[in-house]
């Protein structure tokens, strides 16, 4: 196997495996690149480590080139007119992280923080440009990721506007067990303080605090800390209002 050396901020050395052998790239739209242009890439792109609680990329700033997850987790946050923070998104192994932005040629519209030490490959723009130019799967599956993230932020947006703080709880708790699954113990795999549920749901922390507190006396959920487990998922569907 061939690595790539990189350094961290505190510029200790960490190796991270050549793009051909990594999981989390054959996981992204980058996938779908020729042999020919993955040597490229893991010629030209470089890797760096942020410590959890780390911003990778700030909201306004413009993105010059699109990151690749290749170990951890990202949550993408947006500051609101009042100052609070409402999270939009999460991100993990192989997303893609600043690309509407290059695409688009416009500032970011959410800043992107690590929910834990996360590894990310940042590769140019101009390189991203060239791909898509040059390989129409690409630039297909970098289509079908946009639409999706489309779709996606308009659920967001119907959620907020027409349920109410108890469906959009149950939903998000689903939601983050279908993107992350869940650890050894059966929790889902993503520790979060009820600040950070309360900036997704848009409420109140001291309302999430009620909720969590209302579903774990009805045996729905259990949680040990940040952790928490969907104990009756059905459950939880009927509450979310949620339609397959």
């Amino acid at each position: 196997m061939i690595f790539v050396p990189y350094y961290n901020v505190t510029m200790k050395s960490i190796e991270i495996p050549n793009c051909a052998n990594c999981k989390s790239f054959h996981n992204s739209s980058l996938q779908s690149l020729s042999q020919e242009e993955v040597d490229k890439l893991t010629a030209v792109k470089s890797c760096s480590f942020y410590k959890k609680g780390q911003i990778i990329l700030h909201e306004g700033s413009r993105a010059q080139g699109v990151y690749c997850i290749h170990n951890g987790k990202v949550k993408l946050s947006r500051m609101g007119p009042e100052g609070r923070d409402q999270i939009i998104r999460f991100a993990k192994n192989g997303d893609l992280l600043g690309y509407r932005s290059v695409l688009s040629g416009e500032n970011l519209s959410a800043s992107m923080i690590a929910l834990e030490d996360t590894h990310a490959c940042f590769i140019p723009k101009n390189h991203i440009f060239e791909y898509i130019e040059n390989n129409p799967k690409f630039s297909l599956d970098l289509m079908k990721l946009a639409c999706h993230d489309l779709g996606e932020a308009g659920k967001l947006i119907t959620n907020m506007a027409q349920k109410s703080v108890r469906e959009r709880m149950a939903e998000i708790l689903l939601m983050l067990n279908n993107i992350f699954g869940e650890d050894a113990d059966g929790y889902i795999d993503l520790a979060l303080t009820r600040e950070e549920y309360a900036n997704m749901v848009g409420t109140a922390t001291e309302t999430i605090i009620r909720l969590i507190s209302d579903l774990k006396s009805q045996g729905i959920i259990e949680t040990k800390g940040r952790r928490t487990k969907i104990v009756k998922r059905q459950e939880l569907i009927r509450i979310g209002n949620i339609f397959d």
